[in-house]
């Protein structure tokens, strides 16, 4: 009876950080508050273990992480064109999202996860595109 107590407090444990996840929602948008062609909202702050569900609310737009632009042994995501997906984050660090069709356009999300209390000084270095550095570095001044 002790054994079978222990063994389903054990397994009742192993779900337990499971119950506490949220899900956050993010709309991929032609035109929201911050201009066209813009994830709303583009800055979250999250814990690990939680998701994340980018909604195809406007056509033609995806969610993916970008190339270089997580945290190192993070595993990516992406999306297709005109699909929700959903992205569960365990490993705390500064994720870059992007819309692939218009990242030139400046379509970029910023997601923080854990403790995280700003940006690895080189999370910016490299070839972005003009508009989309610009709203990833107003993105990060939310830290």
């Amino acid at each position: 009876m002790f054994r079978k107590s222990l063994i389903t407090l054990a397994v009742g444990l192993s779900f337990a950080g499971a119950a506490y996840a949220e899900v956050h929602e993010v709309k991929m948008l032609n035109k929201g508050e911050e201009g066209t062609m813009v994830f709303e909202p583009s800055f979250l702050k999250i814990a690990s273990g939680d998701s994340v569900v980018f909604r195809a609310s406007d056509k033609g737009h995806n969610a993916e992480t970008a190339k270089g632009l997580i945290p190192d042994g993070a595993e990516g995501f992406k999306g297709k064109i005109n699909q929700e997906i959903e992205a569960t984050f365990e490993v705390d660090g500064v994720y870059g999202v992007i819309c692939k069709p218009h990242f030139a356009m400046g379509m970029v999300m910023t997601i923080a996860v854990g403790d995280v209390e700003a940006a690895p000084s080189d999370f910016l270095e490299g070839r972005l595109p003009k508009k989309a550095k610009e709203r990833f570095e107003a993105q990060l001044s939310n830290f």
